[in-house]
C-alpha cells in the first residue's frame, strides 16, 4: 500500500514576465510519505518557494502531476482550492504579519480558521486552548501579538496552522526572523506535533540547525530537486549515519555539486565511463577524475 501523501511528477512552472519566460521549476519529482518531517533547502531562485506555493494550492503548475492525498491539485476549482487550503493544508510563514491578526488575542487567532469552517464557539475555544498548550503557550491565551516575542508569535502561527486538522503543514522559513534559542523551541513544537498527530511537515529553510535536525533534506537547484540527504538516528535522536545523494530525474539527468564542477574545471562537456557498479565522470580535457556512485 502506497504511504505517499505528496506525489510530484515532472512538475514544471513557467512564469511570463512581459515578453520573457522564467522557468521556476524544471521537471521536479518528489514523494513525501505520510507522517514524514523533512526540509527543502536551496539558494534564492532555486524553486523551493514555488514548489511550496503549488503544494499549498496558491499557484498552479504549467505541466506535470501533483497529488496531495486524494486531491489532484491540477483539477481543483477555485472553490475546491479554498476548501483544500482550509482543511487539508496548513501554512506557517516567515513573516509573522502573514500569520496573525494584530487585533486578536492568541486564542482568537487560533479560533479563526475553525470559525471560518463552521465550528461552534465552545469546541473551537477548547481546541484553541489545547493547541496553544501543546506549543507551550498556555500562559498567553489572552495576549495579542504585540505582547509576545517573535518566537511566541510563530508558535501561535503553528497552532493556527493545525487548527482544522490538516494532513500537511507547510512551513516557509519559520525560524527566519528569530534567534537560535527561539528557533530550537519552534522546531521542537513542530517535531512534537509531527509525532503526536502524525502530521506531515515540509519545512523550507536556510537555517542549518533546522535542516540538520530532520531525517531527510531535499536540495533544490535551478528549479530541480538536485540532492537528497538521509539520516538515521538512535532512540535518543542522535544521528548515526548521514548519506548524501545526487538525484536522478525521469529523463536520466543529475546535477553535479558546484564544488565538484569548480574543482575539476568542468564546463560544457564531460566524459562518462561505465564501470562495474558505478559511473565515472571526467572533465573533457584533463586526466583528473571525478566519480559518481
Amino acid at each position: 500500500m502506497d504511504k505517499s501523501l505528496v506525489i510530484c511528477e515532472n512538475l514544471v512552472k513557467i512564469y511570463k514576465v512581459a515578453d520573457l519566460e522564467v522557468v521556476a521549476l524544471q521537471g521536479v519529482d518528489l514523494t513525501v510519505e505520510a507522517g514524514e518531517m523533512m526540509a527543502v533547502v536551496g539558494p534564492s531562485g532555486s524553486g523551493k518557494s514555488t514548489l511550496m506555493n503549488i503544494l499549498g494550492a496558491l499557484d498552479t503548475p504549467s505541466a506535470g502531476r501533483v497529488h496531495v492525498g486524494t486531491h489532484n491539485l491540477l483539477e481543483l476549482s477555485r472553490r475546491q482550492q479554498v476548501i483544500y487550503r482550509r482543511r487539508v493544508v496548513g501554512f506557517v510563514w516567515q513573516q509573522t504579519s502573514r500569520n496573525l491578526l494584530p487585533y486578536l488575542t492568541a486564542e482568537e487567532n487560533v479560533e479563526l480558521p475553525m470559525a471560518l469552517d463552521g465550528v461552534a464557539a465552545n469546541p473551537r475555544r477548547i481546541r484553541a486552548r489545547e493547541l496553544l498548550s501543546a506549543v507551550g503557550l498556555d500562559h498567553r491565551f489572552t495576549h495579542k501579538p504585540n505582547q509576545m516575542s517573535g518566537g511566541e508569535q510563530q508558535r501561535v502561527a503553528i497552532a493556527i496552522a493545525v487548527a482544522n486538522n490538516p494532513a500537511l503543514l507547510l512551513a516557509d522559513e519559520p525560524t527566519g526572523e528569530v534567534d537560535s534559542e527561539a528557533s530550537n523551541i519552534i522546531f521542537d513544537a513542530l517535531r512534537q506535533l509531527n509525532r503526536d498527530l502524525g502530521l506531515t511537515i515540509i519545512i523550507v529553510t536556510h537555517d542549518h540547525n533546522v535542516a540538520g535536525r530532520v531525517d531527510r533534506v531535499i536540495g533544490m537547484l535551478d528549479g530541480r530537486a538536485s540532492t537528497e540527504t538521509l539520516r538515521t538516528r538512535d532512540v535518543t535522536g542522535k544521528a548515526l549515519t548521514e548519506d548524501e545523494y545526487v538525484l536522478l530525474d525521469r529523463a536520466g539527468r543529475i546535477q553535479l555539486p558546484q564544488t565538484y564542477i569548480d574543482t575539476l574545471k568542468m564546463k560544457q562537456r564531460v566524459r562518462l565511463h561505465l564501470s562495474l557498479g558505478h559511473v565515472r565522470v571526467y572533465p573533457q580535457k584533463t586526466e583528473v577524475e571525478g566519480e559518481v556512485e
